[in-house]
C-alpha cells in the first residue's frame, strides 16, 4: 500500500506518518507549500499520476478565530480542499480519510454527540469544516471516512498540552485556565493509530468520532499535565471563559460519542489520562530542548 499524507508538516501528518512507518507501510506526506489541496487540477493530476492506494487528509486551517475575518480563505483550505481530494480520489477508487471536528456542533448538549446528531457550527471555523464534511461525502459516498477530533495535542507543533507544561517547568506563578469548557483531550499518537487501523480495516464508510474516551475541562487538563509534569497543581485556577473574550465562539460541551466504533473491528480510542501520561515524557522532553 502507498498512502499519501496532505497537510504532511502538522502534528497529526507528522503522527501519521510516525505510525505509517514504525508498521513499515510506503508513504508520501506532503505539506500545503508541496501539495496545495485548493488546487482542484494540481490534485486530480498529482492523484491521478501517483495513484495512492489511501489519502489521509490532515490539511486545514486550523485557525479558529483568524477564519472569523477570512472565512472565504479559510472556506477554501476546509470546503474546497476536502472536495477537490475526493473528487480525485472518486475517479481511481481509492480510500479517503478526511479528519474534521468538534466545532461542527453547537457546543450545547447533555450527552456526547453521535455521527448522526445535527450540524449547527457557531463559528468560521466549524462551518468551513461542515462544509468541507458534507462536500466529501456528497462527491465520494462509497468509500470516504470523516473523522472528527477534538483538543488535540502532541509533542508536535504549538498546542496547549505544550504551552501547559512550559508554564509547569518554568514559571512559578498563577496559571489561570477556563473551567466551563469541557471537551476530551485528544492524543494526535492515538488518534494517528486510529486512522491507520480505519484505513486498513473493513469498516463501512461514514463518520466517526476520534477522540481519545473520558471528558474534561481545560482547567482538569492543564490540571492532570502539571501534576505528569511534576509542578505545584494549586497553580492552576479556574476562570470562567468570559474573562478571555476570543473573535470565535468556543463550544461549552464538546464531548463525542464513540458508538460507531462498535460497527468496526476497531476499538474505541483509550481514557485521556491514559494517554496524556504515555507522551507527556515527549512533551517534557521536547518542551526542555525547545527552552
Amino acid at each position: 500500500m502507498n498512502w499519501l499524507i496532505t497537510g504532511g508538516s502538522g502534528q497529526l501528518g507528522i503522527a501519521v506518518s510516525e505510525e505509517l512507518d514504525s508498521r513499515g507501510l510506503i508513504f508520501t506526506a506532503l505539506s500545503s507549500s508541496d501539495l496545495d489541496i485548493t488546487d482542484g487540477k494540481v490534485i486530480a493530476d498529482f492523484i491521478a499520476t501517483n495513484s495512492p492506494s489511501v489519502i489521509v487528509n490532515c490539511a486545514a486551517w486550523t485557525d479558529v478565530d483568524g477564519a472569523e475575518s477570512n472565512e472565504e480563505s479559510a472556506s477554501k483550505v476546509n470546503g474546497q480542499g476536502p472536495e477537490n481530494l475526493a473528487v480525485a480520489a472518486a475517479k481511481i477508487g481509492v480510500r479517503l480519510i478526511h479528519v474534521s471536528t468538534d466545532y461542527v456542533f453547537s457546543g450545547e448538549s447533555q450527552k456526547p454527540f453521535e455521527i448522526d446528531d445535527q450540524i449547527d457550527p457557531q463559528s468560521a471555523y466549524g462551518r468551513t469544516k461542515a462544509d468541507g464534511e458534507k462536500k466529501v461525502l456528497t462527491s465520494y459516498p462509497e468509500n470516504s471516512y470523516v473523522v472528527r477530533t477534538a483538543w488535540l495535542y502532541s509533542a508536535k507543533g504549538k498546542n496547549f498540552a505544550k504551552t501547559m507544561t512550559r508554564l509547569a517547568l518554568n514559571g512559578d506563578g498563577e496559571v489561570r485556565v477556563v473551567n466551563d469548557q469541557v471537551g476530551q483531550p485528544t492524543s494526535a499518537v492515538d488518534l494517528a493509530k486510529q486512522i491507520v487501523d480505519l484505513g486498513l480495516g473493513l469498516a463501512p464508510a461514514g463518520i466517526f468520532h476520534g477522540t481519545n474516551s473520558g471528558q474534561a475541562s481545560w482547567f482538569e487538563f492543564a490540571q492532570e499535565i502539571f501534576s505528569l509534569a511534576g509542578a505545584d497543581v494549586n497553580r492552576v485556577l479556574p476562570v470562567s471563559s468570559s474573562e478571555y473574550p476570543r473573535p470565535a465562539k468556543r463550544p461549552s460541551y464538546s464531548v463525542l460519542s464513540h458508538e460507531e466504533w462498535s460497527k468496526t473491528s476497531i476499538a474505541p480510542m483509550r481514557d485521556w489520562k491514559i494517554a496524556l501520561a504515555s507522551v507527556m515524557p515527549e512533551v517534557i522532553s521536547t518542551v526542555k530542548s525547545e527552552g
